[in-house]
C-alpha cells in the first residue's frame, strides 16, 4: 500500500522525536479521499472501511513507517515560544506522488508525543471536520494547500470546555516544514542544524537553487515569492486564516493548519473570526504584512548562512523583504483585475478595484456574491442583480459607469468575459454557518451533512441546481461571528 521513503527522518536525530500513535479504541471510517490516494499511488482498491480505520487511526502503521513528531518554535501572535512542536500530530512517512513529488502523511490527533506540552494529542471530531472541509475546499479553489487522506472516529471522548467525540485526520502536505522549523534551531544557536535544514528544504522544495552562488539569500527569496502568491490568493478568495503564527507558515508555500480559519460573508477589510485573536492581529487586510513580518523572521535564521558580511547579508534580507511587498501587490492587483473582467493594466485600475471594495465594506455586500454578481452584470444581466448584494447601493452607479468605461479599453465579447469572471469568482465557498451545520450534525452521528457540502465544495466555480442553496449568505440568526482553534 505505502512505499515510504522517508527524507526527514535521515536528519539528524535532534530533528524530531519518536512517536508511536496511542491508538484508538473503536476507529470508525468517516470518509476517505480516493482521488488524493491515487495521486499519491496508494492502492487501496481492496482494503475494507476497517482496515482503512485501523491504518488511519494509528492502530496499524504500515510497513516502513516513520513515526516521528517534528521540532519546531514559532512566534504566537508576536511572542517567541522556544519550543514547540508536533504536539498532536505523527509523521507516518512520506511516499512520492504521481508526478515525482515527495509527499509527507501524518496523522492528526494520534495521541500524546513528546512535544504535547501536557495536552492530550488528541483531535477533537469538530476540528477534523472543519480542516477535511475546507483544506479540500481551498485545492478546489486552485489555492496551494494541505490535503486531507481521511478522517476517522476514535471512539474515544476528547475532553475541551465539554466532552466531544475524538477523530483523527490525515493530513498530506509537501512537507510539514515551518519557518518555526528554522527558528527552533537558530534559538539554540545551532547553525549547523539550520544549515542542514534549510539544504534540505531546496533539496526538497528549491532544487533550482542548488550550485548558485548565495542558495541561503535564494531561498529566501524563493520562500517570500511563493507566500506573495499564497496570500494574494487567500485575498481574492476572502480568506481569513486566523492563526499565522511562525509555526503555522509552510515554507513550502502551501496553506498549513485550518483552526480557526474562516471566509468573508459581507467584506470587512477589519474582520476577525478567531477566537484567540483579541486584537485583530491576523485580521483579513493584516494577513500580507503579517506574512512579511514572519519573513522576517525567517530570514534572521538564515542570516549566519549568508555569503556577504553582516551589513551586507542584512541589507540584501532587507531588499527581498522589500520584494515580497512588491511581489504581493502586483499578484493582488492581477488577480482582482481578473475578478471585476479587465485584462491588460491602466494606470486607475488599483483605484477602481479599492473603490469597489470601499463601497462593499459600507454596504455590508457580501464577498463571494458580489463578484458574482459583477460577473453576470458584464455577461449582459441586469445590474440590478448586482445592486440587490447592496444594503445601500448608493454610489455604485457611479462605480458601474467608471467600470463600463474601462471595459471599453479592453474589448471582449460579453458571454466570454462573464465565462472568465466566473472562472475566478467562485459561487460557493466554504461558508461559515455551512461548516458549523455539518460539524453541528457530525457531533450527533449524523454525517450526510458534511458529504453534501463536501459534494458542493468539489466544484466551486460552478452554478447547479443541486447545490444552489450552498450560494446563499447566513441568514441573521445562521451567522458565525466567532471560529475556535480546537487544540
Amino acid at each position: 500500500m505505502f512505499a515510504f521513503d522517508n527524507s526527514y527522518q535521515r536528519l539528524p536525530e535532534r530533528f524530531y522525536r519518536p512517536a508511536d500513535p496511542a491508538g484508538a479504541r473503536a476507529p470508525r471510517l468517516i470518509r476517505f479521499n480516493e482521488a488524493l490516494a491515487g495521486e499519491l499511488n496508494l492502492d487501496f482498491a481492496e482494503a475494507s472501511d476497517e482496515l482503512l480505520a485501523a491504518i488511519f487511526s494509528g492502530n496499524r502503521l504500515p510497513e516502513g513507517a516513520a513515526a516521528i513528531a517534528m521540532a519546531y518554535a514559532g512566534h504566537q501572535f508576536g511572542n517567541f515560544v522556544p519550543q514547540l512542536g508536533d504536539g498532536r500530530a505523527i509523521l507516518m512517512g512520506e511516499v512520492v506522488d504521481r508526478h515525482g513529488q515527495r509527499r509527507d502523511i501524518q496523522l492528526k490527533g494520534a495521541g500524546v508525543t513528546p512535544f504535547s506540552r501536557n495536552g492530550d494529542g488528541r483531535a477533537a471530531l469538530g476540528p477534523v471536520l472543519r480542516e477535511y472541509l475546507v483544506s479540500e475546499a481551498m485545492q478546489a479553489l486552485g489555492i496551494p494547500t494541505t490535503r486531507a487522506l481521511a478522517a476517522v472516529l476514535t471512539g474515544e471522548a476528547v475532553h475541551r470546555e465539554t466532552k466531544l467525540p475524538g477523530a483523527v485526520l490525515t493530513r498530506v502536505a509537501a512537507s510539514h516544514i515551518r519557518i518555526g522549523t528554522f527558528q527552533f534551531f537558530a534559538a539554540r544557536g545551532d547553525a549547523e542544524a539550520v544549515k542542514v535544514l534549510a539544504d534540505h528544504v531546496i533539496s526538497r522544495h528549491y532544487p533550482e537553487l542548488e550550485g548558485t552562488e548565495q542558495p541561503y539569500l535564494a531561498l529566501l527569496n524563493a520562500v517570500a515569492a511563493r507566500q506573495a502568491d499564497l496570500i494574494a490568493r487567500w485575498l481574492s478568495v476572502g480568506f481569513i486564516h486566523g492563526v499565522m503564527n511562525t509555526d503555522n507558515m509552510a515554507v513550502s508555500g502551501e496553506t498549513i493548519d485550518f483552526g480557526p480559519c474562516a471566509f468573508l460573508d459581507e467584506y470587512d477589510a477589519r474582520k476577525v473570526f478567531s477566537s484567540i485573536d483579541q486584537r485583530g492581529r491576523y485580521a483579513y487586510a493584516n494577513q500580507p504584512g503579517i506574512a512579511q513580518w514572519n519573513l522576517a523572521r525567517f530570514a534572521e535564521t538564515l542570516l549566519p548562512l549568508m555569503a556577504g558580511g553582516e551589513d551586507e547579508n542584512v541589507e540584501a534580507a532587507n531588499v527581498a523583504l522589500a520584494e515580497f511587498g512588491r511581489m504581493f501587490q502586483a499578484r493582488w492587483l492581477d488577480l482582482f483585475r481578473a475578478k471585476i473582467g479587465v485584462t491588460g493594466e491602466a494606470e486607475g485600475d488599483l483605484d477602481l478595484i479599492n473603490s469597489l471594495l470601499k463601497l462593499m465594506e459600507g454596504a455590508q455586500a457580501d464577498f463571494t456574491r458580489t463578484f458574482r454578481a459583477l460577473g453576470k452584470v458584464a455577461g449582459g444581466t441586469d445590474p440590478q442583480i448586482l445592486a440587490a448584494e447592496f444594503a445601500d447601493p448608493i454610489g455604485l452607479d457611479d462605480w458601474l459607469l467608471r467600470w463600463r468605461r474601462r471595459l471599453e479599453s479592453d474589448p471582449l465579447p460579453a458571454a466570454e468575459r462573464q465565462a472568465a469572471m466566473d472562472a475566478v469568482n467562485p459561487a460557493i465557498i466554504p461558508r461559515n454557518h455551512q461548516v458549523e451545520a455539518a460539524i453541528e450534525a457530525g457531533l450527533e452521528g449524523d454525517f450526510a451533512v458534511f458529504e453534501r457540502l463536501h459534494a458542493a465544495l468539489r466544484y466551486p466555480y460552478a452554478e447547479s441546481p443541486e447545490f444552489a442553496a450552498y450560494q446563499d449568505k447566513p441568514l441573521p440568526g445562521e451567522r458565525v461571528e466567532r471560529t475556535f482553534c480546537g487544540t
